[in-house]
């Protein structure tokens, strides 16, 4: 018998997530994902009257690829996999791993080359199509949340399948703010960084794009960030785990940046000359996830937290910089990490995690649960 979050879940990411309609073309990209929730997802697909295309992966075989992936090979995968996504109008990725590190060994000029030759498939899927990733729960993710797998496996699909649309009403305040705003200061152990935003936008993530999913994002001014921020949250980039990441910006530039594997976190920085620039700024507030497991699709939504991410810019809100590169770096500011502050022209926002302002409370998580 399939289990009915299988159903539920499934449902949601046809129905809400992607919004499939009846001649719809929906490519399902399913990465060590048990065959009971693909036969769901399939069904579903149909159902809505969209015909699904799936491609099986597996995290080991893709570590395979990557080892000795060359400029031929990459431009190969490059040409065909940007042909089907052409064919397509919505895209639903669910990815497990039973190892999160898998990529651990493959060597950064590879996994460059890599995602600097493929980007364009991303780069059409993100502002193409409509589009839903979401990992899939593991043992290795419990082991990481610091959970027994059943334990885990009900918190995942709590998150996942949460009502998403009255989620979406409390953000329109905070979307509406983060449009109209231009300075930002965020304050924090280690952490006083100033940059604007003005004139680039905000956009709100409410189920429609990730799962799990509970932020609104806006994008620095490409040269405007000035500062320190020391980040609390382990990171996982490449199959690398990074902790007490600490970067130091002038006019935008990341100038100095530091961690547990200082060399590894530079070589990932010198990708090319966007990697050093920040492509995204966002509040995370998703009351269920309140811990890192580096897994960055829920971290990034860890309540009382914010990221910032050097990189590429999304098209929604973009500052112009161009990378390989989209790497999310996660500070929580709830008190047991430290606390914190986020000024939006002078007016404090968020206090230790906490929205302040009357029209944002509702995003606060006892009123979102």
């Amino acid at each position: 018998m399939t289990d009915p979050r299988y159903t539920k879940l499934a449902k949601m990411l046809v129905e809400y997530s992607t919004s499939l309609k009846p001649g719809d073309r929906v490519l399902l990209d399913m990465i060590d994902v048990p065959d009971e929730f693909s036969i769901e997802l399939m069904q579903a697909a149909r159902a809505a009257g969209a015909t699904p295309i799936i491609e099986v992966r597996h995290t080991r075989i893709n570590r395979e690829v990557l080892r000795n992936t060359n400029s031929e090979h990459a431009r190969l995968v490059r040409d065909l996999e940007l042909f089907r996504m052409k064919k397509v109008q919505a895209y639903i990725a669910v990815r497990g791993s039973a190892n999160a590190s898998e990529n651990a060994d493959v060597a950064s000029d590879r996994m460059a080359l890599y995602s600097r030759t493929t980007r364009p498939v991303l780069n059409y899927r993100v502002n193409k199509t409509r589009w839903c990733v979401l990992r899939w729960p593991t043992p290795s993710m419990a082991q990481a949340a610091g959970m027994s797998t059943e334990a885990f496996e009900d918190l995942y699909f709590k998150v996942c399948t949460l009502n998403y649309l009255k989620m979406a009403r409390a953000m329109v305040p905070l979307e509406r703010r983060m449009k109209q705003a231009d300075r930002v200061h965020i304050k924090g152990p280690g952490t006083d960084l100033t940059f604007s935003i003005k004139g680039l936008g905000a956009k709100m993530c409410k189920g429609d794009r990730n799962i799990p999913d509970g932020e609104v994002f806006s994008c620095p001014v490409r040269d405007s960030i000035n500062g320190r921020i020391q980040f609390n949250t382990p990171t996982l980039y490449s199959g690398t785990k990074f902790e007490n990441v600490c970067l130091e910006f002038k006019d935008g530039k990341i100038m100095q940046a530091v961690s547990n594997n200082t060399r590894r976190l530079n070589e990932i920085l010198d990708t090319d000359p966007g990697a050093r620039y920040t492509g995204e700024f966002s509040l995370g507030f998703n009351p269920y996830i309140l811990s890192p497991m580096c897994d960055i699709l829920f971290d990034e939504k860890i309540a009382g937290s914010l990221h910032l991410t050097p990189g590429q810019a999304y098209e929604e809100c973009d500052n112009g910089n161009r990378s390989a590169i989209h790497w999310d770096m996660v500070l929580i500011q709830r008190p047991e990490w430290g606390g914190g502050e986020i000024w939006f022209d002078g007016e404090l926002v968020r206090k230790n995690g906490m929205f302040v302002p009357k029209d944002l409370k509702p995003l606060n998580p006892t009123n979102l649960k």
